[in-house]
């Protein structure tokens, strides 16, 4: 079964990729919008998600949230043949404008390695393209289920020199080792941590299990951090990127403040642009108290 599920994956992923983008992002608009209606799994989690983190909004600007946020998911689902399978100087044609990479150049310059957290927000996998076209790249990543798709995954990120480490003992050995050489390593910071690897901190004030891993990095090693993310413009217009100079307190050995610090980035990228984070992901799965929200 998961055979003929990673050969359909792919299948639908080249039939993407034949399309201009505006139309692939349509295709994506219209499953969301099915998902929308029929309020199913996918609405209800990202409904949660948002009543949790902001308790200010109206219900009517929470409903309008919660419907925007699932068309930009959408357009991330209709935009992954381009990203993987498009020729990667046509993927760059598609950055219109890069705003802050002076911090990126400046952390370089330390010579103390840099670590670029890219939250669910925008298109990350444009943002990890971009990322292996100027610098020496090592990304972190969680393999997929399916066995098609992690190889085509892992195939695709690289193609341009980029190394993929895996969320295990042997990817977090290849981290340090490109840190120590003053290269770029790229973390998805907001995925919710493994049972025995995380610490509970706030997250748009709530408390969520979050990854220790990189605030450990970031203290042993004395990387810079620097936040980034791939803002997609209305009209299939295309991407801009920003960079983003992180809080010192990341790199603070108390993981508890370290952790604190790099949600606090990761929330200050997503309130940018909120209905562009992929807020139907579980983030606050576990509870302090030891129960599951979803």
């Amino acid at each position: 079964m998961k055979h003929l599920k990673g050969w359909l994956s792919v299948s639908v992923l080249w039939l993407l990729a034949l399309l201009p983008l505006s139309l692939a992002q349509k295709l994506g608009v219209w499953f969301a919008m099915r998902a929308y209606n029929k309020r199913g799994k996918a609405y209800q989690i990202t409904r949660m998600n948002i009543d949790f983190c902001f308790p200010e909004l109206t219900a009517e600007d929470k409903a309008e949230l919660t419907k925007a946020s699932l068309i930009e998911t959408g357009k991330m689902a209709g935009e992954l043949g381009m990203s993987w399978l498009w020729k990667p100087e046509r993927v760059m044609a598609k950055v219109t404008r890069v705003c802050g990479e002076e911090v990126m150049e400046e952390a370089l310059r330390q010579g103390r390695g840099v670590i670029v957290i890219g939250p669910h927000l925008g298109n990350w996998e444009v943002l990890g393209l971009y990322l292996s076209t100027r610098y020496t790249l090592t990304s972190m990543y969680r393999p997929p289920k399916i066995e098609l798709m992690d190889r085509l995954i892992r195939k695709k990120r690289a193609r341009l020199g980029a190394k993929l480490a895996p969320a295990n003992v042997k990817g977090v050995r290849m981290a340090m080792k490109s840190l120590k050489a003053g290269e770029v390593l790229g973390i998805l910071p907001d995925q919710e941590a493994d049972s025995g690897s995380g610490v509970f901190v706030p997250f748009f004030g709530q408390e969520a299990y979050t990854m220790k891993l990189l605030p450990q990095l970031a203290a042993q090693t004395g990387a810079i951090v620097v936040s980034a993310y791939a803002k997609r413009l209305p009209g299939a217009e295309g991407f801009e990127i920003y960079f983003h100079k992180t809080p010192e307190q990341i790199n603070e050995k108390d993981l508890l403040r370290s952790a604190t610090a790099m949600n606090s980035e990761v929330e200050y990228c997503v309130r940018q642009i909120p209905e562009q984070y992929q807020w139907e992901y579980k983030r606050f799965q576990h509870r302090p108290d030891g129960g599951r929200m979803y």
